[in-house]
């Protein structure tokens, strides 16, 4: 007796290593371009206001906290692309 043929799931979703190295490395520079932007802006606003440096530590800080969330953001839609 011929059974029929299971239907072959699709493997177009599939993920790519290529996918997670970009991935990987989109969060290292987001990351590093934030903080060097806060750093920057710390710098800033010390020559402006003056202090022994906190504002390059709130700027480094609040740099570090906009990158955090930018990785989420971009780890968020990658990762839901990967689940349709």
């Amino acid at each position: 007796m011929n059974q029929p043929e299971k239907p072959q799931k699709s493997n177009k979703n599939a993920a790519s290593p290529l996918k997670y190295a970009g991935l990987v490395s989109a969060i290292g520079i987001d990351l590093a371009a934030c903080t060097l932007g806060g750093f920057y802006l710390g710098s800033w606003l010390d020559k402006i206001w003056g202090g022994p440096g906190l504002w390059i530590a709130f700027g480094v800080l609040l740099g570090l906290a906009i990158g955090g969330v930018s990785v989420f953001m971009i780890t968020k839609a990658v990762m839901g692309e990967s689940d349709e």
